[in-house]
């Protein structure tokens, strides 16, 4: 293989490592666990997971999906984040290359992925993420090549300020709660990291994804209009779309426009 060839692999491979640890993340952080210590163990039995039954993707498709010990399922949740994260390395490593911009928006994505299945699963989205993101969005902001740290500045008070804004008049207006305090730090660390002009598309995007596919659940569930639908995960997929598609794509709603 070529040189680009096998860096593409090992792109693939780090994310699909990556992937692991952010699995324990999603695991621990909304139990207030050491992400450290102890080591990885099956949550039904306790029993220690080896180091050859903890290789991404491969290892769960050896083991059937389920402990070695006990026979318990293991979540399918574990293959489909190492995937994601392997894929989101891979088609960073062949956007950007190796580079400053690259490691820090795949970290950034890989929060993102974490941040998405808390939501799904606990319905919260922890302060320990967004806060720090916000913090590290706009540090980053001053490197070359990322936003400028005013855009990111800018990003913040309106990501986080308008979405707060919108979430008190619901609020006011029918007298419950329409957005919660996650969100809204979510919205406003996107708007550090990719900047205010990154905004009005993600809210958009992630308005209308949310739209139909919540739409789409309470119809085929059949559950009451009251039933709470996180909306963390749409807006991590408006800001993943904007960071991969968002040129292609704006270009193609002016180009309808003019």
């Amino acid at each position: 293989m070529t040189f680009y060839e096998t860096s593409i692999v090992f792109a693939f491979l780090f994310g699909l490592i990556f992937g692991s640890f952010l699995n324990v993340c999603i695991y621990r952080i909304p139990r207030k666990k050491s992400l450290i210590m102890p080591s990885s163990s099956c949550p039904h039995c306790g029993e220690r997971i080896r180091f050859y039954d903890n290789i991404p993707l491969v290892s769960y498709l050896i083991l059937f999906g389920k402990c070695r010990h006990c026979r318990t399922k293991i979540p399918v949740r574990y293959p489909i984040v190492e995937l994601i994260t392997g894929l989101l390395s891979l088609f960073l490593f062949i956007r950007y290359d190796i580079s400053i911009y690259s490691v820090s928006i795949f970290l950034f994505s890989a929060s993102l992925v974490v941040i998405t299945f808390i939501d799904l699963y606990h319905q919260i989205i922890p302060d320990v993420i967004s806060i720090p993101g916000m913090i590290v969005g706009l540090a980053i902001s001053f490197l070359p090549g990322h936003v400028g740290w005013l855009d990111s500045i800018i990003g913040i008070l309106a990501g986080g300020g308008g979405l707060y804004l919108v979430a008190v008049l619901f609020e006011k207006l029918t007298g419950k709660e329409g957005m919660g305090g996650g969100d809204v730090k979510l919205l406003g660390m996107i708007g550090a990291w990719m900047g205010w002009k990154a905004l009005p598309f993600v809210i958009l995007f992630s308005s209308l994804l949310g739209t139909i596919v919540g739409g789409g659940a309470l119809l085929i569930y059949r559950r009451g209009l009251q039933t709470r639908i996180p909306f963390g995960p749409f807006l991590a997929l408006g800001a993943l779309a904007y960071l991969f598609f968002g040129d292609e794509l704006l270009a193609w709603y002016y180009g309808i426009l003019s």
